[in-house]
């Protein structure tokens, strides 16, 4: 009886080893983890990689094209089944896309599209349509007439470039754009930038910073300036939506960044599964104002 129970229990053992050793496996590289944006997205994947068992192992490019590639490689090497990457950039991350393409790794893309390389699947909020939702907020809340400042993320982003091509679909015509620059994402790149804009610029009506991180930033001069000038932002991070419900920002589109790692993950686990997957699945946006 004893030896029997010893071999049922060898055999046990022989299964749950087999079963981890086939355990599929998600690579997820995040551009950076500065930005409370993609902790979000990150935190997002990891709680849907939980709920449907899957392994996913998470890497920080933090910013750095090459350090992205080395992470893609890195994940490569380790054997993933999927690779989830929100680019750093979407020009320079086709070497990263390209090299899983080389070792037959599906590549889903989130947030952010890369220009070439193979990709099944993007994931993302219609970024055109959330700049436009900005550009029609500040139309309104100035009556049709004013002048209004840009502030870009990082230049080779398809979230910088979509979302000022809405913003700029929705103002051109009606506002007057007295300055347009690039503060790369960054909350102290936003506060630089803005300082300068505001010392260059006597009449400034609004800013729309392409994401809140910059918007905060320049809130943070504007006020030091003492001058009323209405800022929105974009991605309804927490302390961005904070700021609008105290009145400080104007609005901010919320794009659900946690719901973009979540839906990466449910794509990735369809191409594990061998189910068809579309080309490119939207994320619904809302516009938070006070």
């Amino acid at each position: 009886m004893k030896k029997t129970m010893k071999l049922f229990g060898m055999a046990a053992l022989i299964m749950v080893a087999s079963t981890v050793a086939n355990a599929e496996k998600i690579g997820l590289v995040v551009s950076t983890q500065n930005n409370p944006f993609f902790v979000t997205l990150k935190e997002g994947a990891e709680a849907k990689a939980k709920e449907l068992g899957h392994e996913l192992i998470v890497l920080d490019s933090q910013n750095d094209p090459s350090k992205e590639l080395g992470n893609v490689e890195d994940l490569l090497i380790r054997g993933v089944d999927v690779l989830l990457i929100n680019p750093t950039d979407s020009d320079a991350v086709a070497s990263s896309v390209r090299a899983a393409n080389r070792s037959k790794i599906p590549v889903v893309t989130l947030d952010r599209a890369a220009n070439k390389g193979k990709v099944v699947s993007h994931v993302a909020s219609d970024n055109v349509l959330g700049g436009e939702m900005a550009g029609n907020y500040i139309v309104e809340k100035l009556n049709g007439a004013g002048k209004v400042v840009e502030l870009e993320g990082i230049p080779g982003t398809t979230a910088a470039r979509d979302r000022g091509e809405g913003f700029n679909k929705a103002v051109n015509g009606k506002l007057t754009t007295v300055a347009k620059q690039a503060a790369d994402f960054d909350r102290t790149r936003g506060l630089t930038v803005m300082e300068n804009i505001l010392q260059a610029q006597p009449e400034i009506d609004a800013v729309f910073a392409h994401n809140d991180e910059m918007a905060l930033g320049a809130l943070k001069a504007i006020e030091a300036s003492g001058r009323d000038i209405l800022v929105v932002g974009f991605d309804a991070t927490d302390d961005a939506v904070a700021s609008v419900k105290e009145g400080k920002m104007g609005a901010t589109v919320a794009q659900k960044p946690a719901e973009i790692g979540a839906v990466g993950v449910e794509v990735a686990d369809k191409i594990i599964k061998k189910e068809e997957v579309p080309a490119n699945v939207p994320v619904a946006l809302e516009l938070i104002v006070k």
